[in-house]
């Protein structure tokens, strides 16, 4: 990330909430990444999006860009991915997709009854969210996969150029050559004409 980027963090699992709010200052939000605890639960992946979009919307005037990283199907929630990509085009965010998980399904653990409770990684919404959002999907295997990958989304995002001031420059500019001046005038080795 560059320095003048924004990282907020939202977590979701039967419904998402923020971890970390927008925040130019990065190691705060990577203290809040770290407290993170695993879940089990189920998967509202259009609540995440929509809460992420929404949070994006708050800070005016700077590219919006959005990385969900998710590990199974869209199974709870009350927003669905459908409207989160409406919402996501309606707010000109991009929404870079990451997913997680093996090809075939994994067994989590086992409900009440004995039965077994599998994780599936949906690799078609997230690749739909992507392309419709304009953003790019990446699938991860491991740590070391998924270290490339935000590295990658990190280098190809489009940054917009912001509008800057050089008044400061320009004041700076002219007192050096008020002072340069006055020395050559009054200072030491003065010219006389």
């Amino acid at each position: 990330m560059q320095p003048k980027d924004n990282i907020g963090i939202v977590i979701f699992e039967s419904g998402a909430t923020t971890a970390a709010y927008l925040t130019p200052f990065k190691q705060k939000a990577l203290e809040k990444l770290n407290a993170i605890q695993q879940k089990d639960g189920r998967t509202a992946i259009g609540d995440g999006l929509g809460l992420a979009i929404d949070m994006a919307t708050s800070i005016p005037n700077k590219r919006k860009v959005v990385i969900l990283l998710s590990d199974g199907v869209n199974n709870a929630g009350v927003i669905s991915p459908k409207e989160a990509i409406e919402f996501a085009k309606t707010n000109n965010i991009q929404v870079h997709t990451v997913g997680l998980g093996s090809e075939e399904p994994v067994v989590l653990g086992y409900d009440f009854f004995g039965r077994p409770q599998y994780a599936e990684l949906d690799e078609q919404t997230l690749k739909i969210i992507a392309s419709e959002t304009g953003g790019s999907y990446y699938k991860s295997v491991n740590e070391n996969t998924l270290n490339e990958i935000y590295k990658s989304i990190g280098e190809n995002i489009e940054r917009e150029w912001e509008d800057t001031s050089i008044k400061e420059w320009f004041f700076a500019m002219a007192l050096a050559v008020l002072l340069a001046n006055i020395y050559l005038i009054y200072g030491k080795f003065r010219v006389v004409v």
